[in-house]
C-alpha cells in the first residue's frame, strides 16, 4: 500500500516493487528499483522502447489497486505511436506517464534490458614494459642524537643514496605511517615511488611483491578494464559490462543533458561509472587472488564526454559550438580523488583528448595502430555509438567525428536491440526466393538448422540489421534510394496503403515476442543516415588528405570485430577497399590503454599525437553536407565500388 508520500509500483514480471515519489515516471520508477527497461533516448520519448502496461484492477498478492486512473493521461506523442487497440489495453511509454497512485506495470518481452554480449578481449600484442611504478627495495638508517634526522628525510635520502633517485615527494598516507613501518622492520622498506617523481608506497621486509595497474575503456555503451603485472606487462584478468550511464541515455547528447539540468545529474552519471570501474576490478583481482589494494596505477580512455564524465569535470562546454572541453592535455590525479577504491596511493592518467567528440579513446587507438609510424595510407574507423576516424600515415594524421551510432548499433529501428542473447546478428537472403536464414547470437547454427521453437529471436543488432539492409538491397527488395520495390510482391513483404511497408526476417514461430520481427522503411533510412555521416567523414578526409582512397581500412572497437566488410561496402557504410585490406583489430583503444598503462614512453608519444592530430569539424565543412546527401543512396549516388565488385564477382564473398 501507499503512503501519504509515495505510491507503490509493482513491475512484472520480474516482480521488483518499492514506494516511489508522486510524479515521478514510470521509467524513473524502474531505474529506482534495477528494473532493467530499455530506453535509448534518456527517457525524452524519442525512441519509444520503454513500452509498458499499466494493469487494471485490484491484485491481491501486491496489496494494490491499479489502473490507467493512476498515472498521468496518454500524451500525443503516445496517441501517435500505439494503435488504438495498444491504448485500450492500457500501453505506455514508461518515461511518459507519471505517477498519481499504485501501479502494477507489467514490462512485456520487447522492453526488457537483457545482458549485451560484451566483446571486449585484449590485444595478445607484447607491450614494452616501462611503468609509471617502480618499487624498490631499502635499507632505511635510524636517526641518531648526531644527525636526528625526520623519517621521511632519511627514506628519500635512502632512495637517492641506493638506487640514485632525485628528492621525492611523500604521499600524506606514506608519512602517516613512516614511523610504524620504520620501527617494525629494522630498516628494511620497500617504497613505491611513481613516475620518480613521489613515495606513494611503503611496505615493511624486502619482498617486492606485485604491483598492479589496471587499464579502463570506458565507452559509451560498454566498459572494458585489464588488470595487468606492471613488472611484466602482462594482462592477468580482463573484465567488461555495458556502462551503467546507458539508464540514462544510450547517446552522449542524452547523457549532457542529465549532467546540465538534472538535480546532481554529474554526480550520479560519475558514481554510476566509478562503481561499476570498482566492480569490474572487484572481479579481475579475485580471479587471481588479490586485492584490488594492489592496484596501484591506472589508465582511463574515453570519448571526450565519457573522459569528462569520469573525472567530474562539468561537460555543458561541449553541448554547443564551439564544444571546447573543459582539459585538452593529459589529467593524472590520485585515483582516490574519482572515488576508485585502490591502494591509497594509486594514481590515475587519462590521455590527453584532440576535441570536443575526438577524445582520448582516438588518442588510444592512434597508439595501438600507429599509423603515424607506418608509409601506407591507412583510415581506422572505430565505429562505436559515435563514429570516429582517422586518416594518415608517418607524416600527417587527420581526425573527425560523426554520428552513425544509435541505428548501427541496434537503437532507433523498430526491432533494434543490443548484441545481447536473442539478436539476430547475421541475415542471408535468397535473391530468387526472398527466403531468409539468420543468425542470433546464443543460438548454435543458421535458423534454418533448427526448429522454430528453439530460435526465439528477440530483436536485431547492428551487424545484423547492416546484413539486413545489404541483402535486401542485393536481392531487389529495397532500391538506391532506401524505398521498397513497388513493383514487388511475397508472402515476407507487409503492404501498407496499397505499398510494400516491411520485410519479414522471422516469422512469429521463430521469435520469443508472438509476431514477426521485421525491417520497415523507417528502419532503412534510419541506416542509411548513419552510414551516410560515416562515409562522407571518411570521404571528406581523403579530400582534405588529397588522396583518393586508403591504401588500408582498419575496423577498431569491439562493433567493428562483428561487422561483415563486404556486407558494409555493399551498402556504402565504408569506402571502396579489397575486402582482403579491410581489417579488425578488436579494441584497440583498450590496448592503447595498456600501452600507456605499462609504459610512460607511450604517455609521452600520446601527447605528441594528440598535438599533432589534424581534427577536421565535419559541420564547418563545406562539402560535407553534399557528401552526406549523396552518401544516403544505397551504396551511393555516384561513387562505383570498383574492389568491392571485383571481388564479388570473383567470388570473395558468400
Amino acid at each position: 500500500m501507499s503512503t501519504e508520500d509515495t505510491n507503490a509500483v509493482v513491475f512484472q514480471p520480474s516482480g521488483r516493487r518499492g514506494e516511489i515519489a508522486p510524479g515521478k515516471t514510470l521509467l524513473e520508477a524502474a531505474r529506482e528499483l534495477g528494473v532493467d527497461l530499455e530506453s535509448v533516448c534518456g527517457g525524452v520519448g524519442a525512441c519509444g522502447k520503454c513500452r509498458i502496461r499499466v494493469e487494471e484492477g485490484y491484485f491481491p498478492t501486491c496489496g494494490i489497486t491499479s489502473g490507467a486512473a493512476h498515472i498521468t493521461p496518454t500524451t500525443p506523442l503516445e496517441m501517435g505511436l500505439f494503435t488504438p487497440d495498444e491504448l485500450a489495453a492500457g500501453m505506455r511509454l514508461a518515461c511518459q506517464a507519471h505517477l498519481l497512485g499504485d501501479v502494477l506495470v507489467y514490462v512485456p518481452e520487447e522492453s526488457r534490458r537483457t545482458s549485451q554480449v560484451v566483446r571486449k578481449e585484449a590485444s595478445a600484442q607484447d607491450v614494452p614494459v616501462e611503468p609509471a611504478i617502480l618499487r624498490y627495495q631499502l635499507k632505511l638508517p635510524p636517526a641518531t642524537l648526531a644527525e636526528p634526522t625526520s623519517c621521511a628525510e632519511r627514506l628519500t635520502a635512502a632512495l637517492t643514496e641506493q638506487h640514485g633517485l632525485p628528492p621525492l615527494e611523500v604521499d600524506f598516507h606514506v608519512l602517516q605511517s613512516l614511523g610504524r613501518v620504520g620501527q617494525e622492520c629494522a630498516g628494511d622498506v620497500v617504497a613505491t615511488v611513481w613516475e620518480g617523481r613521489a613515495v606513494t608506497g611503503l611496505d615493511a621486509g624486502m619482498e617486492l611483491g606485485t604491483a598492479l595497474g589496471l587499464a579502463i575503456d570506458v565507452g559509451t555503451t560498454t566498459i572494458a578494464a585489464y588488470l595487468t603485472d606492471l613488472a611484466t606487462g602482462k594482462v592477468l584478468a580482463t573484465e567488461s559490462a555495458m556502462n551503467p550511464q546507458v539508464a540514462f541515455g544510450e547517446d552522449v547528447i542524452s547523457r549532457l543533458a542529465v549532467a546540465a539540468h538534472e538535480e546532481d545529474g554529474l554526480s550520479r552519471l560519475q558514481k554510476a561509472v566509478i562503481d561499476e570501474v570498482n566492480i569490474l576490478a572487484m572481479r579481475a583481482t579475485e580471479r587471481v587472488g588479490i586485492s584490488p589494494v594492489a592496484i596501484m596505477d591506472v589508465v582511463v580512455v574515453g570519448n571526450t564526454v565519457m573522459h569528462h564524465l569520469f573525472l567530474g569535470l562539468d561537460p555543458r562546454s561541449l553541448a554547443a559550438a564551439p564544444f571546447a572541453p573543459v582539459v585538452r592535455a593529459a589529467v593524472d590525479l590520485r585515483a582516490g580523488d574519482v572515488g576508485l577504491a585502490f591502494h591509497p596511493g594509486c594514481r590515475l592518467h587519462a590521455l590527453p583528448i584532440e576535441a570536443g567528440f575526438v577524445g582520448a579513446d582516438n588518442v588510444a587507438v592512434i597508439l595501438a595502430e600507429a599509423p603515424h609510424r607506418q608509409d601506407e595510407l591507412l583510415l581506422i574507423i572505430d565505429i562505436g555509438t559515435n563514429g570516429e576516424l582517422v586518416l594518415g600515415k608517418r607524416h600527417r594524421l587527420l581526425s573527425a567525428s560523426c554520428a552513425t551510432g544509435p541505428a548501427l548499433e541496434g537503437a532507433h529501428t523498430e526491432f533494434g536491440m543490443r548484441a545481447a542473447p536473442g539478436a539476430i546478428e547475421r541475415v542471408r537472403i535468397d535473391p530468387f526466393t526472398l527466403d531468409v536464414r539468420f543468425k542470433v547470437i546464443g543460438l548454435a547454427g543458421w535458423s534454418d538448422e533448427n526448429p522454430p521453437a528453439i530460435v526465439r529471436a528477440r530483436g536485431i543488432c547492428g551487424s545484423g540489421i547492416i546484413d539486413a539492409v545489404a541483402q535486401m538491397l542485393g536481392a531487389g527488395v529495397i532500391l538506391k534510394r532506401g524505398n521498397f520495390n513497388p513493383d514487388l510482391r511475397h508472402e515476407r513483404l507487409i503492404v501498407e496503403d496499397g505499398r510494400p511497408a516491411k520485410f519479414v526476417l522471422a516469422r512469429p514461430e521463430e521469435t520469443a515476442l508472438g509476431r514477426a520481427i521485421t525491417i520497415s522503411l523507417k528502419d532503412v533510412r534510419a541506416v542509411q543516415l548513419a552510414k551516410a555521416a560515416l562515409y562522407a567523414g571518411a570521404k571528406t578526409l581523403l579530400r582534405r588528405y588529397g588522396a583518393d582512397a586508403p591504401d588500408r581500412i582498419v575496423l577498431a572497437g569491439a562493433f567493428g570485430s562483428y561487422i561483415d566488410p563486404v556486407q558494409a561496402m555493399s551498402i556504402g557504410l565504408l569506402p571502396d577497399c579489397e575486402p582482403g585490406l579491410v581489417t579488425s583489430v578488436g579494441n584497440a583503444a583498450g590496448h592503447g590503454a595498456r600501452l600507456a598503462l605499462v609504459n610512460l614512453s607511450k604517455r609521452r608519444e600520446a601527447a605528441q599525437v594528440a598535438e599533432r592530430v589534424e581534427y577536421v569539424e565535419l559541420a564547418t565543412d563545406s562539402d560535407f553536407q553534399n557528401d552526406y546527401i549523396e552518401a544516403i543512396h544505397l551504396p551511393h549516388m555516384y561513387d562505383s565500388f570498383p574492389k568491392l565488385t571485383q571481388a564479388l564477382t570473383a567470388g570473395g564473398a558468400d
